[in-house]
């Protein structure tokens, strides 16, 4: 399931290609084709991300809200002016980066026949973005997006988010701290990746309840996260690893050494050697090192 820092490079991209434009909103699936006609032919306003959950706002105050779930991507194309990644969105269909665009189409003649399901599709003067497989793709109202928006915890990406709030919710309740970060209403954003990777980086064991969690051990929880993920918008993947932790510390990490524990099961623990183990949490896959993370 893409990450937060995806849907925060999802709406940046957006904005820079599409914000101020009046848009062709169609659905070639027909799945979506009452939605699209409430869009269709409205200037995009902005963009807006908060945590897995994107938001497209048009002119005549309506928002296009999607969530990409496990399966959901966007395919983008368009004109010389066209500068962006061609694709973002769920790892099962492009990997954990998007593949960068950087030099448009040669000769853009407008958007390619629609291949696949695709929800919707957005069109402008000098580009496109397809839509499939998400989770949601739906037009709210203001009041209808602030409610989802209320119903989720702190988003590391948001400048304006409350560390304490995430500290609050974490430490006050029971559950597995492995199991919290997992829960949108405690931390907005966070994947199965970075969940392993947050906890490895902080020897959190992952079955730890919340309430034993120290308010200042989630404090620096929440900091790594804010570093983490702003790094994951920069270079559209996940890297964790400290570079004196890989080969080449000269190089960009390469994809097997990018993370600590996450799909490294019974492979050594990168600092101590202790194997890398695998169980089922909150219906996904967990990794740890059982002695880094021993508590």
């Amino acid at each position: 399931m893409p990450e937060g820092h995806s849907i925060h490079r999802l709406a940046r991209q957006f904005r820079s290609v599409f914000a101020g434009q009046r848009l062709a909103v169609s659905s070639p699936q027909g799945r979506f084709t009452a939605g699209a006609a409430q869009l269709d032919g409205h200037v995009l306003v902005d963009a807006e991300a908060h945590g897995k959950q994107l938001f497209l706002g048009f002119d005549n105050e309506l928002f296009l809200r999607i969530h990409l779930g496990l399966y959901g991507a966007f395919d983008f194309g368009g004109d010389e002016t066209f500068r962006g990644s061609s694709s973002i969105g769920a790892p099962r269909r492009v990997g954990e980066h998007e593949v960068a665009d950087d030099g448009g189409m040669a000769a853009y003649a407008g958007p390619p026949e629609p291949r696949g399901a695709v929800r919707v599709r957005l069109v402008s003067d000098h580009g496109w973005a397809d839509l499939r497989g998400p989770t949601a793709c739906e037009v709210v109202t203001e009041h209808e997006r602030s409610a989802v928006l209320a119903r989720l915890g702190p988003d590391p990406l948001q400048p304006d988010a409350d560390p304490e709030e995430f500290v609050r919710r974490l430490t006050q309740r029971n559950s597995p701290v492995g199991q919290l970060l997992m829960n949108q209403e405690v931390l907005a954003g966070v994947g199965n990746v970075y969940r392993a990777e947050l906890l490895f980086r902080a020897q959190i064991p992952p079955r730890q309840p919340g309430k034993q969690v120290l308010q200042a051990t989630a404090l620096d929880l929440w900091k790594d996260a804010v570093v983490l993920m702003a790094d994951g918008v920069a270079a559209g993947r996940i890297v964790t690893t400290r570079p004196e932790h890989r080969g080449d510390q000269s190089q960009p990490a390469p994809a097997s050494e990018a993370h600590y524990v996450y799909k490294r099961q019974g492979l050594p623990c990168r600092i101590c050697g202790t194997a890398v183990a695998m169980t089922d949490m909150a219906a996904r896959k967990l990794y740890w090192c059982p002695s880094c993370q021993a508590g």
